[in-house]
């Protein structure tokens, strides 16, 4: 169950803000559509409710906020416009890291994927995928943790027509199974046909909350559409010939017409038929190029004439003409008087149209002029045939596990083999620091520890360090880029299992990064200038235990960076922040006399522990030690220190709203 209380985005300068006071509930086993026009607020209330944009309100999925959900992904399903996916991976290799990220066995990519009708289409890339293609992937990642609510936005837009068809059916076995589905749309077409409630948004504000029924006899209405090079004047003889004919004692219920002007020369005939339309055409001999039986909706036209003369009937979202029944909901607009209301169809046409609506892809659909009246007839057997056979049975997959610890770090390691940017910077990275070390080698005046790093003097950092530092940025950075995390997007930097596996791995990869920079150019150097250009040195523990620190420290500042900055370009920013504008403030600092009085502290210590050190212990100190008072490893701690900082105040704001 879904229960929003006073949503409320932030102010947008002078302008309102774009929600305003939402307050709804969408219930387990329903389908609740959020209907609106282009900027009624559909989306930001969406966000809102997933903590995505700043506002005031309370969003509680089965009473708890979303940052109280130990796993969102496991209560949670959304997709929020195009699929958020790298478009080089493939379909399986998306989902699959989505199930390490929900903590379920890696089989139920395969089934999502069958379930949506994407297997034969697993590997695929998904910069390759159509519209329809990209919504059907979207759904499967919502399913995928097996949640109890999905919240979909527009999910059918843009789509085919049997594709929106088979979506709907989708949604309506969904919720026959006890789950709760939130969904946006702009037709209130599609919203009477697959929602059991409808919540009506315009400008940000609830205009109504209404079951579906009510919604399609309120603002769906049974109209001719007539095409015709005369439409002005066939109006003016439908409206004459109406007011000329006997009316019912009350003029709302009988066959007072409206002849609205929708566009070009369109015309839209309310309270009337086929029939008699046509035949009042033919009597004047009037050119009709389309006569048609539609449902309409009220909301976007302007009635042009009425044959009883009273004034038209306003085009609201529910045109306020009484006051509202005793179990209207709190904040809702008026109930309209009622519209003429289609007769009932057969029993057959309502079978017919149930199974249209959960027809798979590639089976024909009913048209709208089929199952639009069929909403609006409130037949009680038309809900359950929706939910009905098919999608109900593919639905039901068996309850998935809990997830266990290493989730974090499972979705982390298939993120990582996955992103081909990764390959490509290590790549660059080795292939770069081998020129530079070839280039110090031929000059023959540079110590070795510069030569194996590919490390100039004239530069700040060598390109390994730099190199970890983008590894690191991509790891948050990716994850902001391309949400697979998408209902916990707004609690990304707040999940410190999931920070705890992101610096591993991103230490692990500077780590094999480095060692494969020193295996590099220490081949490339000793085949092109002879075993002489590489000698041995003394300082080799001093040389390894630096350059690891540095190496990860700098993959650490970049996600630390990117985790605060949600940007993969300031977290290497970050990591170009130490050489340039942290190493100088060390390198002043240093240069006091204070800092002589470190020399010989790996002695004075061990002659006054209460215990003799171990052998090495010493030697491991004084590394330390002078690690330590580096210029460039001083930059680095301090940095790593801020960073830290930055991100825990990044953490306990999240908590704080």
């Amino acid at each position: 169950m879904i229960q929003a209380i006073g949503l409320t985005s932030a102010p947008r300068g002078e302008l309102p803000p774009a929600v305003e006071d939402l307050s709804f509930e969408a219930r387990p086993g329903k389908v609740t559509v959020l209907l609106g026009g282009a900027a009624a607020g559909k989306t930001t209330a969406l966000r809102l409710m997933l903590q995505l944009e700043r506002g005031r309100g309370v969003a509680l999925f089965r009473g708890r906020p979303l940052h109280r959900i130990p796993n969102p992904t496991r209560e949670l399903g959304v997709l929020l416009g195009d699929t958020p996916a790298d478009p080089s991976r493939t379909a399986r290799t998306h989902l699959r890291m989505l199930t390490a990220a929900a903590g379920v066995p890696t089989t139920r990519a395969d089934d999502v994927l069958e379930l949506v009708g994407l297997s034969g289409l697993a590997d695929q890339r998904l910069g390759e995928f159509s519209r329809g293609m990209d919504r059907r992937l979207g759904l499967a990642a919502a399913l995928i943790g097996d949640p109890h609510t999905l919240v979909l936005d527009e999910p059918a837009d843009g789509v085919a027509r049997r594709e929106a068809a088979w979506l709907h059916g989708l949604l309506r076995g969904y919720a026959a199974q006890g789950g709760a589905v939130l969904v946006t749309s702009r037709d209130a077409k599609e919203a009477a046909r697959i929602a059991d409630r409808v919540v009506t948004l315009s400008e940000g504000r609830l205009v109504a909350d209404q079951e579906a029924a009510d919604f399609a006899r309120t603002r769906l209405r049974p109209r001719v559409a007539v095409r015709s090079p005369h439409a002005d004047r066939l109006a003016t003889l439908l409206v004459d010939e109406s007011q000329r004919a006997d009316h019912a004692a009350d003029p709302v219920v009988g066959r007072a017409i409206e002849v609205v002007r929708e566009s070009g020369n369109r015309l839209a005939v309310y309270g009337s038929s086929c029939a008699a339309v046509g035949e009042a055409a033919f009597r004047h001999g009037i050119l009709v190029h389309q006569l048609a039986d539609e449902v309409g909706d009220t909301s976007p036209v302007t009635p042009l004439h009425r044959a009883d003369g009273r004034p038209p009937v306003p085009t609201a979202d529910v045109p306020p003409a009484t006051s509202p029944p005793d179990d209207a909901p709190s904040g809702s607009a008026p109930a309209p008087a009622p519209a003429p209301a289609p007769a009932p169809a057969p029993m057959v046409r309502v079978l017919q149209a149930a199974r249209a609506a959960i027809a798979p892809k590639g089976t024909d659909t009913v048209s709208d002029t089929l199952t639009l009246p069929i909403i609006g007839a409130t037949v009680p057997a038309a809900r359950p045939a929706r939910s009905s056979a098919p999608v109900v049975e593919q639905l039901a997959i068996p309850r998935l596990p809990a997830p266990g610890p290493a989730w974090p770090l499972r979705y982390e390691l298939r993120r990582t083999f996955s992103d081909r940017a990764g390959l490509f910077v290590t790549l660059a990275s080795v292939l770069v620091s081998l020129g530079l070390a070839l280039l110090l080698a031929r000059l023959g005046d540079a110590p070795t520890s510069r030569v194996l790093a590919g490390w100039p003097r004239q530069l700040p950092f060598p390109p390994a360090a730099l190199g970890a530092g983008l590894l690191g940025a991509l790891c948050f950075g990716q994850e902001f880029r391309y949400p697979s995390l998408a209902p916990e997007r707004g609690t990304v930097p707040r999940r410190l299992g999931l920070l705890t596996a992101k610096l591993l791995v991103s230490g692990a990869a500077a780590l094999a990064l480095g060692v494969c920079v020193l295996t590099v150019d220490e081949a490339g150097a000793h085949y092109l200038f002879g075993p002489e250009s590489v000698t041995s040195s003394t300082e080799w523990p001093v040389f390894a235990a630096g350059w690891i620190g540095l190496l990860i420290g700098c993959a650490w500042a970049g996600v630390l960076a990117a985790g605060v900055f949600r940007s993969t370009a300031m977290g290497l920013a970050a990591v170009l922040a130490v050489p340039v504008v942290v190493l100088p403030l060390v390198q002043r600092m240093i240069a006091e006399p204070a800092t002589h009085s470190l020399v010989g502290l790996p002695g004075r210590l061990g002659s006054s522990a209460l215990y003799r050190w171990p052998s090495g212990i010493d030697q491991a100190v004084s590394v330390a030690v002078r690690l330590a008072t580096q210029p460039v490893g001083g930059a680095m701690a301090l940095s790593l220190t801020v960073l830290v900082c930055a991100y825990a105040l990044t953490m306990f704001r999240g908590w704080a709203r």
